[in-house]
């Protein structure tokens, strides 16, 4: 039969104790910091791409932001300029209507200015041509022959003045 060593059977024993030991007291806790360590490494990984995945949708959510606010500058431009536009419209029509209503009245006044002025020039023509004939005839006709030459006279300066300013209408 065999024979067995006492000292290997001790040696055995030893081993076995010695790995239980080890075992219960080194490996294990070795093992669970590990895990411990493995799973801090596994969270960590997962809280970057968490935290990258957010920064991804908050810069997708900046851009349609600034998108956004770049189509509403643009309308917002374009309605200012719009509006800009139709007061400039606005204005530029209401001083040629001035413009316009200024020249008339201008035109109106002038037009009383020389009807006065040609009313004052007969009647003081005809004083002149009244004392000037006044003085060819020697104040011997009487005041009859004073009116007959002075109604002659207005009609034949009347009509030269008619004919002139029909002249200058033209």
């Amino acid at each position: 039969m065999i024979q067995i060593n006492m000292n290997l059977v001790y040696t055995i024993i030893n081993l076995v104790v010695l790995y239980l030991l080890l075992r219960h007291f080194l490996i294990r806790p070795v093992t669970q910091v590990m895990e411990k360590r493995k799973q801090m490494v596994e969270e960590g990984f997962k809280n970057a791409q968490d935290m990258q995945n957010d920064a991804l949708k908050m810069k997708q959510e900046y851009e349609e932001a600034l998108s956004g606010a770049k189509q509403e500058s643009v309308r917002i431009v374009d309605n200012a300029r719009r509006s800009a536009k139709a007061e400039y419209d606005r204005i530029v029509s209401e001083a040629g209507e001035k413009a316009g209503s200024i020249i008339e009245s201008a035109k109106e006044t002038v037009q009383m200015e020389r009807e006065k002025t040609m009313k004052e020039l007969q009647s003081e023509i005809a004083g002149l041509a009244a004392a000037s004939a006044a003085k060819i005839v020697g104040r011997q006709t009487g005041e009859q022959a004073d009116r007959e030459l002075y109604e002659q006279f207005l009609k034949e300066t009347a009509g030269e003045a008619g004919e002139g300013s029909e002249n200058e209408d033209r």
